[in-house]
């Protein structure tokens, strides 16, 4: 061998820990969550072992925070600028101001923009653009109003996970 060549291995496949940790990156990522908050969600639901399947929780706890459902409504483009959204206090709850992205709402919650806020240029222009949005089937819209419902909670179906969930508990299970 030459001195100074250095060779090159091929590619190899994760081990089954590297699989679990990118999907768990990745799904704290896309929802834009810190591993502390994470963990103890996934923890919360191993734990409890409620009724119906760990994965449909996890979502189902994923999509009904106040910053998922801002963003699933169409008022903001990404789920950072949701949580921002939220956290500067544009958005109201039933009526009630809530400034916290990882508020949970319940079945009949009603999001809305604080009356306020409605005002301001970027909530007039999003007036326009609620015309065109098609909501999601657990989100029923009100697109006069600027105000959202939630109707039901999602399946694991209508959310279409990019991630291997069971891989993420898995994870958190070791």
């Amino acid at each position: 061998m030459q001195k100074g060549v250095v060779r090159k291995r091929p590619p190899s496949k994760p081990s089954s820990y590297g699989m679990q940790l990118q999907e768990k990156q990745s799904m704290k990522r896309e929802y834009g969550l810190d591993e502390r908050q994470f963990k103890s969600l996934v923890k919360g639901i191993l734990g409890a072992r409620k009724k119906g399947e760990a994965s449909q929780l996890l979502l189902q706890n994923l999509e009904t925070r106040l910053d998922s459902i801002v963003f699933r409504i169409g008022m903001a483009e990404t789920r950072a600028q949701a949580k921002q959204l939220v956290s500067h206090g544009h958005v109201a709850v039933n009526g009630k101001p809530v400034d916290i992205p990882s508020y949970h709402l319940q079945l009949g919650d009603v999001v809305g923009v604080r009356a306020s806020s409605a005002k301001k240029p970027f909530f007039v222009n999003l007036k326009v653009a609620f015309q065109k949005y098609q909501p999601l089937p657990w989100i029923e819209l009100e697109k006069d109003k600027l105000e959202a419902k939630l109707v039901k909670l999602p399946t694991r179906e209508e959310i279409k996970p990019s991630v291997e969930i069971p891989l993420i508990f898995e994870f958190y299970s070791r």
